[in-house]
């Protein structure tokens, strides 16, 4: 983002912050929440309404397309075209957006006009917008429109203040697409002169993707019509086109209120119907509104955090809030959804969910889960194996029953295993294990070569040394379940594969690098390159993916030389210039220090690898410096995409003073914390509770820990203690001590 469009999201933030930055402490968590944070750059994210983990996300959407659209907004817009009913958080590429509202005042001689190029959109003012969660508003001041916007799980509720005219009217349009979505098929019908109904296909990122919608105005239309890409104004009890667009037409008085209720579904309109009637018909705005906010307080108050500094309680509960935009549900009131073969099931006790940024959350949202929101676990894990069970292998990037096969790995194999060694049950294990095995055992993207030659030749196949790298992690994954079955074949089978990773290792640079189907290095050799998914980086080079051998560290550091000469690397990693070299370089290498890149998800684990090494400290230091730079409260707060929630789990996991540099071996490597006390509530009696005495900006480095009045000397956690519920405490300092967490009993385990 440049400098001029910053320094205009600086002076924003005066009016779209809460009262509370000003001096004004609250008591609600959900205060603390600004939607804005990550609109603005990289971020990607969305500022509209939306209940925890909900089908609808109702949000408005800008008329430009672009990277930095993704989300259908970006704080730097100053015009919006509607307000659709699905969008995506965080993600690098664009799609949803799906049945798009607009309130608007009709132009002079609308009889007369051609309408079908005509542009229903406004200029609208950040002064005049705001965002809390569950909850949105906007003035349109072209037409001088308020609109109002909250939602339940499956329906989007639209309060409009229209001014006084005769031209007042709501367009719907299911043409409206951008980036990678494109509409096949489209169809708006009458009900009655206050209920409209439909449909959107599209095709894009989600290649077959269908929204049903059941819309209920509160006042009855004095005329409607229709428009497509050939006809003007067409007087119908129904249209059917890809770029139909419907428009209701009303006499308003000055102020006068219309508030149109509209419930989607993925399976039907008679879905759509009864999600609206569940949820919302007997409702007024203001209850839903406010239904909506109490369930965020729930959410959020799973984890109480108590720190001097007001604005750490925004970044860390709107990390907090936008862990829990993805997944989304994906299921009807009775529980019906459409399947990855196109067919209509229905979800058998338990709820379905679709977006599955595994690449991304597998590293630290995933685990998050486990600990703040376990209840859903099992719920997420039968959205995976139904998904299986449709499609022949686990998801790799699911979107709205389709798979995308975007970016590498076999990631839903590290979820599965995770909940599996933690002791969920509430799936068929069996059945669990069959599915990781499987997707393990397939052809595709490179697997093949990966299991003939060791690891993935560069001249059979892209992104080589990232896709062994991650296909060993995932292989160590599957064999630990194994063992955890007894499955003894498996196992050794697993583990040796999960050692691939030292194939691509060159001993002589100290580099992972990429290697031909005879064996040769590839030269030249630059490791600061990098070609966007072109080269055998993914969305990476060198410097920033050689440490990904989470399951085996003690392994890696083995292969450095030892532990003097791992950290010498390290830290010249934070040290280089931050220059990335190449042709196409990957956007997603952003929040670099050095060649550190925490914009992008690759990375998230480096900085606590110190602790492996004997020297936990620089971990502290790395922490804090990434904490405290690289998050912020204004909506150029995130420094990449937030991806679904994993850039937040990073941040929430992070701040509590530990994190999952393994996901699926149940350890969490100590960090630097940073709120004086979190406490985490582990269900309605147990707490975790961690205080970090004499915490501040200064005060970064552990003295020393006490994990239930005894002292800690190791340098992580297990899970079992944290859901055990009890009390961590950390005795904070300016400088570091070298003793503590470094003794080779100390470090955290690896490898096994």
């Amino acid at each position: 983002m440049n400098k001029i469009i910053f320094s205009y999201a600086l002076l924003m933030l005066l009016f779209i912050l809460p009262p509370k930055l000003f001096g004004q402490q609250s008591s609600r968590l959900v205060d603390y929440v600004n939607p804005f944070i990550g609109t603005a750059g990289h971020g990607h994210t969305y500022p509209g309404a939306v209940v925890p983990f909900g089908l609808v996300q109702l949000s408005p959407d800008n008329p430009t397309a672009g990277w930095d659209w993704c989300s259908g907004y970006n704080y730097s817009d100053s015009i919006i075209v509607g307000f659709s009913h699905t969008h995506l958080s965080g993600t690098g590429i664009g799609d949803l957006c799906d049945i798009l509202f607009m309130p608007t005042v009709l132009p002079d001689e609308i009889e007369s006009n051609n309408l079908i190029d005509y542009k229903f959109q406004s200029h609208f003012n950040h002064e005049n917008e705001s965002a809390s969660p569950g909850y949105y508003s906007v003035l349109l001041e072209d037409y001088n429109i308020k609109v109002e916007l909250t939602a339940t799980k499956r329906t989007g509720i639209h309060r409009y203040t229209f001014p006084q005219g005769s031209k007042s009217a709501v367009v719907v349009d299911l043409g409206y697409s951008k980036n990678w979505d494109s509409p096949t098929e489209g169809s708006i019908k009458i009900l009655d002169n206050s209920t409209i109904a439909g449909y959107r296909y599209s095709t894009g990122w989600a290649k077959d993707q269908r929204v049903y919608f059941y819309a209920k105005f509160s006042k009855m239309f004095d005329d409607y019509s229709f428009i497509t890409a050939d006809t003007n104004l067409i007087k119908a009890s129904a249209a059917n086109h890809k770029k139909v667009k419907g428009i209701s037409r009303f006499n308003t008085n000055e102020d006068e209120i219309i508030t149109v209720k509209v419930g989607i579904s993925p399976i039907s309109i008679d879905g759509a119907k009864r999600n609206y009637e569940a949820e919302a018909a007997l409702l007024s705005f203001d209850e839903i509104r406010g239904n909506a906010a109490k369930e965020w307080e729930k959410h959020l108050s799973q984890i109480v955090i108590q720190s001097a500094d007001e604005n750490l309680k925004t970044i860390f509960y709107t990390a907090m809030y936008h862990a829990m935009l993805a997944p989304t549900l994906f299921s009807d009131i009775d529980g019906s959804y459409r399947g990855a073969d196109g067919k209509i099931h229905k979800a058998d006790g338990y709820n379905k969910y679709t977006i599955f940024s595994l690449w991304d959350t597998f590293r630290a949202w995933h685990p998050l889960t486990t600990i703040i929101l376990p209840e859903r676990v099992n719920d997420f894990i039968n959205s995976m194996l139904s998904f299986y069970r449709e499609y022949g292998l686990l998801p790799d990037w699911e979107l709205w029953g389709n798979e995308t096969n975007t970016m590498i790995g076999y990631h839903a194999i590290p979820v599965l295993a995770d909940a599996i060694l933690k002791g969920f049950s509430g799936f068929d294990i069996k059945e669990a294990f069959e599915a990781m095995k499987k997707s393990a055992m397939q052809d595709s993207r490179g697997i093949k070569y990966y299991k003939q030659y060791g690891y993935v030749p560069f001249d059979k196949e892209p992104e080589s040394v990232s896709k062994t790298l991650e296909y060993a992690y995932d292989d160590w994954c599957i064999a630990q379940a194994a063992k955890f079955m007894s499955l003894e074949d498996d196992y050794i089978y697993f583990m040796e594969r999960s050692s691939f990773y030292k194939n691509i290792f060159d001993s002589s640079i100290n580099f992972m690098r990429g290697k031909d189907s005879e064996g040769n290095w590839r030269e030249p050799f630059n490791a600061l390159y990098s070609e966007h998914r072109k080269e055998d980086y993914t969305e990476g080079n060198a410097w920033q993916y050689t440490w990904f051998v989470p399951h085996d560290i003690a392994g890696l550091i083995n292969l450095f030389g030892g532990n003097e000469k791992f950290i010498e690397k390290l830290d010249s990693l934070f040290i280089l210039d931050s220059v990335i070299e190449g042709v196409k370089v990957s956007p997603d290498i952003s929040g670099l220090i050095g060649q550190y890149a925490h914009g992008n998800e690759p990375g998230h684990h480096i900085p606590y690898l110190y602790n492996f090494a004997g020297q936990p400290w620089k971990t502290q230091q790395k922490v804090s410096e990434i904490l405290k730079t690289l998050y912020n409260y204004t909506p150029d707060g995130l420094c990449g995409n937030e991806d679904c929630g994993q850039m937040s789990a990073w941040y929430i996991f992070s701040s509590l003073g530990f994190y999952p540099v393994n996901p699926s071996n149940q350890v969490y490597v100590l960090g630097s914390p940073l709120f004086e006390k979190a406490e985490i509530a582990i269900d309605n009696e147990r707490k975790f509770i961690i205080t970090a005495k004499d915490v501040s900006k200064k005060n970064i480095y552990i003295q020393s820990v006490r994990l239930n009045d005894k002292p800690l000397e190791r340098s992580y956690l297990f899970h079992d203690e944290i859901i055990n519920g009890g009390r961590l405490e950390f005795l904070m300092g300016d400088k570091p001590n070298k003793n503590w967490g470094s003794k080779p009993e100390e470090l955290p385990p690896s490898g096994k």
